[in-house]
């Protein structure tokens, strides 16, 4: 054999494949269909294969591919077996592709006689995913596997980045093949605005009494912050970010800063939106925060500056569009709005807003024996967590705290499912920064609900030795329905569940697990956490009275 050329199958095409386009760790749970390429992944025959990371579910294993795609902004990795191995990734692909999270998943299938046969696992694999994803094909030729990744990948990270799937029937991955894998293809380069529109942008902002920019998704990419802050160095605009916008504006510029938006219009950059006589927006998806909360009336003034058309609706009805290279287009304007400072009376309403922004981060004093309030934990996390790390929020009640009160000063470090709000993503998010970003700890920020859907990933990240702090705010209930309940019928209905010793499960797992008893323990109990090495569960119980604040309008009567 050693003077033969080895044979080489489907599988081995997909594995190199995978190689070509730099893919660094593929997640996922191997079953009959598929086998032989996981056989490949675990015992690689080419010295640039990816690391094969097994997870303990086929959903928390696209979670952690979408983790990685966010990171990066490269494509993460998921692949699984036939039947309810490809069903399970559904909630996975529906979540990156609405958030715009590049993800290529690859599955098994049953052979090709059988597709459209009543046999075991055998489904329309494709054509159950096309809905969510942005690329959905099945490989019918073995020779034909790598084309498919190739366009499959190129999809995934162009223009809104999102879900790609290749369903791969187990005689394709079985069968001989003699085609060589695609090399990774760099993506078609697009060009900035034109100069003569960008001087009539800079004039239009200059004009103006109050522009505003509203930093969504599609400005965290590094070489659009780097352009914003460049922007930023040189003007006095105000900012508001979206969730996914958080950490483009750094320490330096915190001046610009007026707070995030999303979910309920009440905040101070809900307001300053509202005041504003010019919005920029900048890699804004509707997704994260529809136009009808932030221009309710439909009157605003809107400039788009983005990679994508806009959507339009009855609240969202741009004057301009600037679409092409969003960095390119805000280096051009740079130049043209050194030394803009913000109108004399618009700076009285910015130092208001300002001085409301640092009033509402204040905790108040604690008076539940045995419970902490939202703003305390918040505090000692932002004491305790450096720029380089990486924060996965989960979805629930601590979600609105964390998105409103926690600050971030690197894009990318600061993660929420804003578009799909999808329980259960925060561990496996935690996970792949550990593994993208394997020289600082990550932090996942759960509540007692959310948790226990993707709980089961501890394992995984006591086997990967991952760094990562998990903290759950604990209540008793599925809480960020419960209050909103509360507010519209004046009661609640099916939240409860019962207790669950979160130490013990975590020491179950081989992890540790800390509690906090009293709010006074707090501060100690954190650190701990923080400084061990590996996997740390850390329980909270919270006070959550508080909440029914989280809803009220504030647009009216404040301001």
């Amino acid at each position: 054999m050693s003077e033969e050329k080895k044979q080489r199958y489907g599988a081995d095409l997909i594995v190199e494949s995978l190689a070509n386009h730099d893919v660094k760790y593929v997640f996922g749970i191997p079953g009959a269909k598929i086998d032989r390429v996981f056989d490949q992944l675990d015992h690689p025959q080419i010295p640039n294969a990816p690391q094969l990371i097994v997870a303990r579910h086929e959903q928390n294993a696209a979670f952690m591919a979408a983790g990685v795609g966010r990171i990066t902004g490269k494509p993460g990795v998921v692949i699984t077996t036939s039947g309810p191995g490809v069903s399970n990734l559904a909630t996975g692909l529906l979540t990156a592709n609405a958030e715009g999270d590049p993800v290529l998943a690859i599955s098994g299938q049953v052979q090709r006689k059988d597709l459209l046969r009543q046999t075991h696992q055998s489904m329309r694999n494709a054509d159950l995913l096309a809905p969510v994803t942005k690329y959905s094909a099945e490989v019918q030729d073995p020779d034909n596997i790598s084309e498919m990744i190739a366009n499959a990948y190129q999809e995934a990270i162009s223009g809104k980045q999102g879900a790609s799937f290749v369903s791969v029937p187990q005689d394709v991955t079985d069968s001989p093949v003699t085609s060589a894998a695609i090399k990774k293809i760099n993506p078609p380069k697009i060009g900035p605005a034109s100069p003569n529109d960008i001087a009539h942008l800079a004039q239009k902002i200059k004009d103006a009494e109050l522009p505003v920019l509203l930093l969504g998704m599609r400005a965290s990419s590094p070489e659009v912050t780097s352009a914003v802050r460049d922007l930023l160095a040189v003007t006095e605009l105000p900012v508001v970010e979206t969730f996914q916008g958080a950490g483009i504006i750094s320490h330096a510029q915190e001046q610009n800063f007026f707070g995030r938006v999303g979910l309920f219009h009440n905040q101070p950059g809900d307001v300053l939106l509202k005041q504003s006589d010019l919005i920029i927006t900048i890699g804004y998806d509707p997704i994260e925060y529809e136009p009808r909360n932030w221009n309710d009336q439909g009157d605003a003034r809107v400039i788009v500056i983005d990679s994508e058309p806009v959507q339009i609706d009855q609240n969202l009805q741009p004057e301009t569009e600037f679409i092409g290279d969003i960095a390119q287009t805000l280096a051009f304007l740079e130049p043209q709005m050194r030394g803009y400072r913000v109108a004399p009376g618009a700076e009285r309403f910015l130092n208001h807003l300002r001085a409301e922004l640092k009033q509402r981060d204040l905790p108040p004093v604690a008076t539940k024996p045995g419970l902490v309030h939202p703003l305390a934990i918040i505090q000692e996390l932002q004491a305790l967590t450096t720029d380089d790390m990486t924060v996965a929020v989960d979805v629930g009640s601590f979600y609105i705290w964390m998105a409103r009160h926690f600050r971030s000063y690197e894009p990318r470090h600061l993660l929420f499912s804003n578009g799909m709000q999808t329980l259960g993503v925060a561990l496996p998010w935690a996970i792949a920064a550990t593994l993208v970003r394997p020289n600082s700890k990550a932090v996942s920020v759960s509540g007692d609900g959310g948790f226990l859907f993707s709980g089961q990933e501890l394992e995984t990240a006591v086997r990967l030795h991952s760094n990562l702090v998990q903290i759950i705010w604990n209540d008793g209930h599925y809480d960020m329905v419960k209050f909103q309940e509360e507010k519209k019928y004046g009661r609640n209905a099916a939240v409860d569940f019962g207790p669950v010793d979160f130490v013990k499960y975590a020491e179950s797992f081989g992890a540790k697990g800390l509690r906090v008893n009293q709010p006074e323990d707090l501060h100690k109990v954190l650190t701990e956490a923080f400084a061990t090495d590996g996997p740390v569960v850390v329980d909270i119980p919270v006070d959550y009275s508080d909440n029914s604040k989280l809803a009220d309008d504030m647009l009216a009567d404040q301001f």
